[in-house]
């Protein structure tokens, strides 16, 4: 098993299933994130929900 905070590239998971040799677990950040609140891990983890807010750019291009 290979854990990254990051993302493995595509040949890195073709690796890691190639046959002949025995199968790699890879889990990237994502899967980590989605671990850690599904087994509800605590310790250094918590969990928060973010708010998000987006500029709609073409309001301003109409109203300046």
């Amino acid at each position: 098993m290979i854990i990254t905070t990051g993302t493995f590239t595509r040949d890195a998971q073709v690796e890691a299933t190639r046959d002949g040799v025995p199968p790699i677990d890879l889990v990237d950040g994502d899967a980590l994130c989605d671990l850690i609140k599904e087994r509800r891990v605590r310790g250094p983890f918590t969990t928060r929900k973010v708010e998000d807010v987006v500029v709609d750019a073409a309001f301003w291009d109409e109203h300046i």
